[in-house]
């Protein structure tokens, strides 16, 4: 997992709705790049539902907001259709982000060792570095706090 102050390994993946976003296109905004595990489960579609809540006032700050999990675009079109998100969100099937960014691993649940994706944060400033990660998210104010590190860019 990249740490705070170094840069944030670049990337571009396809989006839902079409087209591709390169992380390096963005800058000099700040983005807000969080992972999340899997579409239309309960801790993921409420992660969403904040951060679409709160788009306005990311944007206001001038922020980006992705969000990346292993789904395909056509898993992301209907999870954004039936929620009414406006998140962006990216496919990263092949996990080579996930691997990047170290949220892709071992994860235990009722028992069970799988593979999977960490729900994990991170705040990149205008210039392409770390400027705060959350590694292992709580969902509830979740969105709230995040808002808050933008404004204190």
């Amino acid at each position: 997992m990249p740490d705070v102050g170094e840069n944030a390994p670049d990337f571009t993946l396809p989006q839902a709705g079409g087209g591709e976003v390169s992380l390096s296109a963005l800058k000099p905004a700040p983005v807000v790049l969080f992972f999340y595990p899997r579409d239309d489960t309960p801790g993921c579609t409420t992660e969403n539902k904040d951060f679409t809540a709160m788009k306005a006032e990311f944007e206001a700050a001038g922020a980006h907001l992705l969000g990346v999990s292993k789904d395909s675009i056509a898993s992301h079109e209907k999870f954004v259709t039936k929620h009414e998100l406006a998140t962006t969100l990216l496919s990263d099937e092949n996990g080579t982000v996930c691997e990047d960014y170290g949220v892709w691993g071992e994860k235990k649940m009722y028992g069970k060792t799988f593979m999977g994706i960490t729900r994990a944060t991170f705040l990149i400033d205008g210039e392409g570095k770390i400027a705060k990660a959350w590694p292992k998210v709580k969902v509830p104010g979740h969105a709230e706090e995040v808002l808050e590190a933008v404004k204190a860019l």
